[in-house]
């Protein structure tokens, strides 16, 4: 489903991001979805997620379930 994100959001990155630029920003949608996207990109995709689905990939991350890149 693509849909036309707000200008209005409120992205955020963590405070560990390097000032290079290479990081993802994330925002909340509504109540219930959390969109992330690519800070050197601002204007490009973004990616969805439920607010279930975003805390099992943090969770998965933090236990060093999906590898490195």
């Amino acid at each position: 489903m693509t849909r036309k994100l707000s200008m209005d959001l409120m992205w955020r990155k963590s405070t560990y991001s390097g000032k290079d630029g290479n990081c993802v920003e994330v925002a909340r949608l509504d109540g219930s979805t959390v969109a992330v996207r690519d800070s050197k990109a601002p204007h490009g995709p973004a990616l969805a997620f439920s607010e279930q689905a975003w805390a099992a990939l943090l969770s998965d991350i933090d236990r060093g379930r999906l590898g490195s890149a």
